[in-house]
C-alpha cells in the first residue's frame, strides 16, 4: 500500500516521528468514517532487527545491517501494509534501493526528513541509555550524511519536519499514503519472468515433431498446400496424447531441408529468451500446445509461397 522511508542524523528524533505517524495512521484507519482496504501499519527499524549502534562503526559492520534492513522491507511490503522504515537512510542510493523495490511492488511512498542540529543530536546520544553511539560515529555519520531533495524523483514526496515541531503533518501524509499517485515500474524495476527448467526441452521436442507431422500430412495430402490440421504427439505424461494445430500453406510441397532451416531459426529466437530472461509482459506460456501454436504461426510468416 505505501513505503514512508524517516531519513535523519543520528539521535534526530526520528523514532519519535515514526511513532507518532503510526499512532496517527492506525487510528485514522481505525476510524469509523474509514472505507478503505484492511491495512496494518509496520515499523522497521535497527531496533526490531537487533540492530546494534555499533554497527555503524565502520562501514564493513555497516553493509550487513543495511542488508538486513533491505531484506525486512522486502518481505513486508505489500498492498495490505503501510511500512515504516525507522533508520539513518543516509545515502541517497540505499533511498534509491527502497525507491525501486516499492516502485516494483506499485506501492505509493514519500520520505520523512526529520531536522535537527548536529549539537542537539549530539547532546540527546550522551543522554542515551545503552543505545548510542559512539562520539566518533556520530560525527562521522552527520559528515557523511547526503541530505534528501524534492528533487530527486526517489526522495518525492518529501516532508521536512524541524525537531521543533510538536507533530508530524497527519493530514498532508495521510492524502499522499491513501491518494497519492503510484509510480509504476519501470524495466530496471521489473522482475525479469523466467522460463521453467523444461522449456528447452519443450521447444526443441515439440518443433521437432511438428516438422515430423507436417512432413508426413503433406506426403499423405493429394495437392500441395491448403489448410491441414496436424497430428503432433505430445511428450509421455501430458494431459493431452496430441495436439492438433491447423497450418495453411501456400500451393506448393515444403521440402525437409526447408523446414528444418525455420526450425532451427524459431528455436534460436525462442532460446535466448529462454536462457536470458524475457521482457515480456506478464507470464510467459512455455507448455508444448503454446509452442506449437507459435511455432505454426511463424511458419504461415516466414514460408515463401
Amino acid at each position: 500500500m505505501a513505503l514512508i522511508t524517516i531519513s535523519g542524523y543520528p539521535c534526530a528524533g526520528k523514532t519519535r516521528r515514526a511513532t507518532q505517524i503510526k499512532d496517527h495512521l492506525e487510528r485514522r484507519l481505525a476510524d469509523p468514517s474509514y472505507t478503505g482496504p484492511s491495512l496494518t501499519v509496520t515499523v522497521i527499524s535497527d531496533d526490531a532487527l537487533n540492530i546494534p549502534r555499533s554497527a555503524y562503526d565502520d562501514s564493513r559492520s555497516e553493509k550487513p545491517a543495511r542488508a538486513a534492513l533491505f531484506t525486512a522491507l522486502q518481505r513486508q511490503l505489500g498492498h495490505d501494509r503501510i511500512v515504516i522504515v525507522d533508520s539513518l537512510n543516509y545515502i541517497k542510493g540505499f533511498r534509491y534501493q527502497m525507491y525501486c523495490v516499492a516502485r516494483e511492488a506499485k506501492v505509493r511512498m514519500c520520505t520523512v526528513y526529520v531536522i535537527t542540529p548536529p549539537d542537539q543530536c549530539r547532546a540527546w546520544n550522551q543522554i542515551r541509555e545503552g543505545a548510542s553511539y559512539a562520539a566518533d560515529t556520530v560525527d562521522n555519520l552527520i559528515q557523511r550524511y547526503e541530505e534528501p531533495s524534492s528533487m530527486v524523483r526517489w526522495d518525492s514526496p518529501l516532508f521536512t519536519i524541524p525537531w521543533t515541531d510538536p507533530d508530524v503533518p497527519a493530514d498532508e501524509l495521510w492524502r499522499t499514503i491513501t491518494q497519492g499517485y503510484v509510480k509504476p515500474p519501470n524495466t530496471g524495476t521489473q522482475a525479469i519472468a523466467k522460463a521453467p527448467t523444461s522449456a528447452l526441452l519443450v521447444l526443441e521436442s515439440t518443433t521437432t515433431a511438428l516438422v515430423a507431422a507436417l512432413v508426413a500430412t503433406q506426403s499423405a495430402a493429394a495437392l500441395p498446400g491448403g489448410t491441414f490440421v496436424l497430428d503432433v504427439p505430445t511428450s509421455t505424461g501430458t494431459a493431452r496424447p496430441s495436439l492438433t494445430p491447423r497450418i495453411t500453406l501456400p500451393p506448393r510441397t515444403l521440402t525437409l531441408s526447408e523446414l528444418q532451416r525455420l526450425k532451427r531459426q524459431f528455436v534460436a529466437i525462442h532460446k535466448r529468451a529462454i536462457t536470458l530472461g524475457t521482457t515480456e509482459m506478464g507470464e510467459v506460456d512455455w507448455s508444448e500446445e503454446s509452442v506449437a501454436t507459435k511455432f505454426v504461426t511463424y511458419l504461415e510468416e516466414n514460408v515463401k509461397a
